[in-house]
């Protein structure tokens, strides 16, 4: 997949940054905002990018219970 434009990436990222400052942990509005970002880096898989990403920043035990969650929804 090849990476969006400039202009697109830095509109992923800014909706990213306005996301993580206006949700909570655990809504999935971040999630969906880095899958976003990571899509328009030309990621192959945004989905995996953006679960790394919350496992590695919430470890594995906190970010399963999160996703148990956003599937209940």
């Amino acid at each position: 997949m090849a990476k969006a434009s400039l202009a697109k990436r830095r509109a992923a990222r800014k909706a990213y940054q306005k996301a993580a400052a206006t949700s909570k942990p655990g809504e999935g509005a971040r999630f969906k905002a880095v899958e976003e970002s990571a899509r328009a880096g030309g990621a192959k898989n945004p989905a995996a990018v953006a679960a790394a990403v919350g496992r590695k920043k919430y470890g594995k035990k906190r970010f399963q219970a999160m996703a148990a969650a956003g599937r209940k929804k």
